[in-house]
């Protein structure tokens, strides 16, 4: 926080620090509990949406197209509004450590209308959802082990982040539609839609980075916005370039 922030003081980083645990703990509680709420009551927990026509737009012409998102705000509500809207969608997910959690979670998710694919599935199942005019969302801002990826700044320092949902992007001709949902002051959330025009130049790789810095910074604008909802409980500057100069290094390493 402290590198990203800054301007902020001692006191003022641990305080966001505070506020962000705080958050995390009612995005976990919110999460296990959106089966209760049913596609009805999640609709009503949304107070405001903006940009949905770009899912229209796109969805209408039949050839799918590729969300991705970050873990701010609620990322499972993101996702779920977006199935109980009546959009068919793929989730990409990551297996978790506790095997319980992970069942009733997927259980949730697919109550709620979504198809849970686990990201070692992703290659095979991704362009069949695709073809069939379905969106795939990816939560596309952890660089781990295993993952194609590339390096884009993220708050200055280069952020090892996946490519999986440009490349899927450019090769199917589909938009990237980037989604958050933000807690409001009173509990209800305020979804947010931003439409990515996947460019291509004839240089792919190129391209995918082009994709990926920007859905990148549309995520850390929406940081800088509302900072306590980031997951900084992750270390997004883990995994480097070996030629990082020093001043932009993971500062918890």
């Amino acid at each position: 926080i402290a590198a990203a922030f800054p301007e902020l003081g001692p006191e003022a980083v641990v305080n966001l620090a505070r506020e962000s645990y705080r958050h995390l703990g009612r995005t976990f509680i919110e999460a296990a509990l959106l089966d209760k709420l049913g596609k009805d009551g999640l609709q009503e927990l949304v107070e405001t949406v903006e940009g949905w026509e770009e899912v229209e737009d796109v969805m209408s012409k039949g050839k799918g197209a590729v969300m991705v998102t970050g873990h701010i705000g609620n990322w499972e509500l993101a996702g779920a509004y977006v199935a109980a809207r009546g959009i068919p969608l793929d989730a990409i997910v990551r297996g978790m450590d506790n095997p319980l959690f992970e069942a009733y979670i997927n259980h949730t998710r697919e109550e709620i209308g979504m198809t849970v694919v686990h990201d070692s599935e992703a290659v095979r199942r991704t362009p069949r959802s695709l073809r069939a005019g379905r969106a795939v969302a990816f939560v596309a801002d952890q660089g781990v082990m295993g993952l194609a990826s590339t390096f884009v700044p993220f708050f200055g320092p280069p952020a090892k982040t996946p490519r999986g949902a440009a490349v899927f992007a450019l090769r199917f001709e589909v938009p990237v539609i980037f989604v958050v949902a933000l807690r409001q002051p009173n509990g209800r959330y305020r979804i947010v839609v931003e439409r990515i025009e996947a460019r291509r130049t004839g240089d792919m790789d190129r391209d995918v980075d082009a994709i990926v810095t920007t859905f990148t910074e549309h995520l850390e604008k929406w940081v800088r916005t509302v900072p306590a909802q980031y997951f900084w409980q992750h270390r997004r500057w883990r995994r480097q370039p070996p030629d990082t100069p020093p001043e932009l290094r993971d500062p918890s390493a």
